[in-house]
């Protein structure tokens, strides 16, 4: 079968997983020992690609296959550490299994992959005070293994990663509209001053390791209490950066639930109350960033095909006006 490549920018590239066959995946898995039944289920996974691996008189496992050439070796295994330290305190965390030399990241065909075990639960609702501030125990307790010490290889919640680096994305693409680009430049340069000038008033802002992406859908919730499930953007950043992505609703929603998650969480980490500035500007450079991981990704066949809108200019749209209300927001 011809190789699929698609064309992005000024250069057509080679789709990212065009060797990840079904006898690859099971080969690899193989390779360390397991004895597969034939049984691969995808589960839902964009930028990695992750399966429920079927074994012979056993529980099925995990295997999550990286996305070739985003993280080097060494971002991976800090985030496999991390995992593991979390793990060895007893703080809830889906880690990735051990081989019987020790190691957690294997690398096949091309392809750096991890095993993990499979681990069931709900979506988490928060809707108690008494569940807000169980999750606050955990982000606390979390982010006080996580300021114990640094990333050295993974990247920051910064505005010029998320910001700036996004922008330049989106600008020097094909898919942003022509009659919108002067709309989105102007728009886009006055957010990122804004944005700018919110930081530069955290004199002094403590960036620890994170979660990094800490929404509901990374969460799932047992009789025992919440556990994460993905680490694959854990980065330095400010602690604000893993609590608002819980927070929904009207200002007075948003308030109590704040509060709800604070309590638990300074029971065991404090807080730095001035960083609650930063809410509505990493929300802003959120939205930047999704839009520019999408041209980003472009190439990768999965997402045309998820995200078919993603190319009609009713997008491009509705994103300057949701940038325009963010706008009005962080002044």
């Amino acid at each position: 079968m011809a190789k699929a490549c698609y064309d992005v920018g000024m250069e057509s590239i080679k789709a990212p997983y065009d060797e990840l066959t079904p006898d690859l995946i099971l080969n690899a898995i193989e390779s360390q020992g397991y004895h597969c039944d034939g049984h691969l289920h995808p589960l839902n996974s964009y930028e990695n690609r992750v399966y429920q691996i079927g074994l012979e008189e056993q529980t099925p496992i995990i295997a999550k296959f990286y996305r070739p050439q985003r993280w080097t070796k060494s971002a991976i295994l800090e985030e496999h550490e991390f995992a593991m330290e979390l793990t060895e305190n007893e703080i809830p965390i889906v880690a990735p299994l051990k081989n019987a030399q020790g190691d957690t990241l294997y690398e096949h065909r091309g392809f750096y992959y991890a095993v993990y075990p499979r681990c069931g639960g709900r979506w988490p609702d928060l809707e108690t005070k008494a569940d807000r501030q169980q999750m606050g125990r955990f982000l606390g307790r979390m982010h006080a293994m996580g300021a114990s010490k640094r990333f050295q290889h993974r990247q920051s919640i910064d505005i010029q990663r998320l910001g700036y680096e996004s922008r330049e994305t989106i600008l020097s693409s094909k898919l942003l509209p022509e009659y919108l680009i002067e709309a989105y430049e102007t728009l886009s340069e006055d957010i990122l001053n804004s944005i700018r000038h919110k930081f530069e008033s955290c004199y002094d802002l403590r960036n620890i390791r994170l979660h990094g992406d800490c929404h509901p859908g990374n969460i799932l919730w047992t009789d025992a209490g919440p556990h994460f499930v993905d680490l694959d953007d854990a980065a330095m950043g400010p602690a604000v950066q893993d609590l608002w992505m819980l927070l929904s609703g009207e200002e007075s929603e948003v308030e109590r639930q704040l509060e709800d998650y604070l309590q638990g969480y300074e029971t065991f980490f404090p807080f730095d109350h001035s960083s609650l500035i930063l809410i509505e500007p990493l929300r802003t450079l959120r939205l930047m960033h999704y839009a520019a991981w999408l041209v980003r990704r472009w190439h990768d066949p999965a997402f045309p095909i998820a995200f078919p809108w993603f190319a009609e200019p009713r997008y491009w749209e509705e994103h300057i006006l949701s940038l325009r209300e963010q706008a009005a927001l962080l002044v």
